[in-house]
């Protein structure tokens, strides 16, 4: 095999002839890196369903709306740090040993268009990071002060990571699924389908919610003004 055959193809990424010259392999483990992801994700979940245990405008919250609290405390998280380390520092990541770089290099592996500042994934990830996750943590402060816009900002942020999640299914599924090892279970399976259809489904309860709520609201506006028209 000529020399730049094997360079060429001397990481672990689809397609297999990914040209990523300054690539460096992963010094930390699988284990190591997903440890540190659920186990810090999970903590968030401990801090957020005990904030929102307490009482919010003299009343306890429903369980429903605790668990969402708690996926949009790790949104704020996901967004903000991990997504946003990326809008930061795409151009070095593949060269870049820091724990969070790392981290990226092994989601690649699911999704290769992270270690080759692929144009639409560093404007998806960018909005998400600077949007999203400002606006997630948003959204937990606005229902634990019982702010009257909360539902209007659980709609916009939902709107955001679906409409963010359908594009990124849908770009890489009109290039093929080349970025991947398709059907692997581990790399397309668990990272880059159910790591990311989780952005699809319950941003999508969460604007069905949004829409029962905000109707139910208006509804009652309108009969309120309609019996204060005819007094």
């Amino acid at each position: 095999m000529p020399k730049g055959a094997a360079e060429t193809i001397s990481h672990p990424y689809w397609p297999r002839d990914l040209s990523i010259p300054n690539y460096i392999p992963n010094d930390r483990s699988m284990s190591e890196i997903l440890t540190f992801l659920f186990s810090a994700s999970g903590l968030l979940l401990l801090v957020a369903w005990a904030l929102t245990g307490q009482r919010v405008s003299g009343c306890h919250l429903s369980t429903w709306r605790r668990l969402a609290l708690c996926w949009f405390t790790v949104c704020g998280f996901i967004h903000g740090l991990i997504e946003g380390w990326f809008s930061l520092y795409y151009t070095i990541i593949p060269a870049d040993q820091s724990f969070l770089s790392q981290l990226w290099k092994e989601y690649a592996k699911g999704d290769s268009r992270y270690v080759i500042a692929d144009n639409f994934t560093v404007c998806m990830e960018t909005v998400t990071a600077c949007l999203w996750g400002p606006f997630s943590l948003w959204v937990v402060a606005a229902f634990l002060y019982n702010r009257p816009y909360r539902f209007v900002l659980q709609l916009i942020v939902s709107l955001g990571q679906l409409y963010g999640a359908v594009l990124y299914f849908y770009t890489e599924h009109r290039d093929g699924y080349i970025h991947s090892e398709y059907n692997h279970l581990v790399y397309f399976w668990f990272y880059f389908v159910f790591m990311n259809v989780l952005w699809i489904v319950i941003p999508f309860l969460l604007i069905v919610d949004s829409w029962c709520q905000l109707s139910f609201t208006q509804a009652l506006s309108d009969k309120t003004t309609h019996k204060h028209k005819f007094k």
